[in-house]
């Protein structure tokens, strides 16, 4: 029996249609300079709750569920005495996980067609890009994925969603993402 490889459906998208619409868009002379997602980084921080072991426990699970991947324990950089962190010392400070290829993919199209619908008084994302392009998107609770239960809600917590695109610039960047169908606010004119 052939075995059929599944590529996730953005993907396909970016590379058959996306990215020459991109290209005549931006104005650009090779396929290699538009902009492209390389990487998405989901993560969240304990906070205050950090000895808490069934707020941290909880974190680091719904995370994994949230993303298909293995979660990273965070340790403190440096020593902040007002908060009681020792640098490398004790409980995490937050969980990271880096999402590549299909399952990065995967991750956009269930947050911008399924998550983010969910959100209570949605008006659409921020459109606040860094320097190189990059998107940041916070969400205050991880409800709103479907993959988390009713059990998993019992204990609140917000995650950071950081989308790195290779060749970004801010226009370069929104326009990629409103291809995927990031719903931004709308601008004020």
């Amino acid at each position: 029996m052939a075995e059929t490889k599944y590529e996730a459906r953005l993907k396909t998208l970016y590379d058959k249609e996306i990215a020459k619409q991109l290209q005549k868009e931006l104005g650009l002379k090779n396929i290699n300079q538009v902009p492209k997602l390389e990487k998405i980084m989901v993560s969240s921080g304990v906070g205050k709750k950090r000895e808490d072991k069934r707020f941290t426990e909880t974190v680091e699970l719904t995370l994994t569920k949230i993303t298909g991947q293995a979660v990273t324990a965070r340790q403190a950089k440096k020593s902040i005495a007002q908060f009681k962190i020792r640098k490398g010392m004790g409980a995490p400070v937050g969980y990271v996980t880096t999402l590549r290829n299909d399952k990065m993919y995967e991750f956009v199209d269930r947050l911008i067609n399924i998550a983010l619908p969910h959100v209570r008084d949605f008006h659409g994302v921020p459109r606040k890009f860094d320097a190189q392009g990059n998107y940041s998107l916070g969400m205050k609770e991880q409800t709103v994925f479907p993959e988390i239960s009713f059990e998993d809600a019992a204990v609140l917590h917000g995650l950071e969603i950081t989308f790195v695109i290779k060749n970004g610039s801010k226009e370069g960047s929104t326009k990629l993402l409103e291809k995927f169908g990031m719903p931004f606010e709308k601008e004020d004119k």
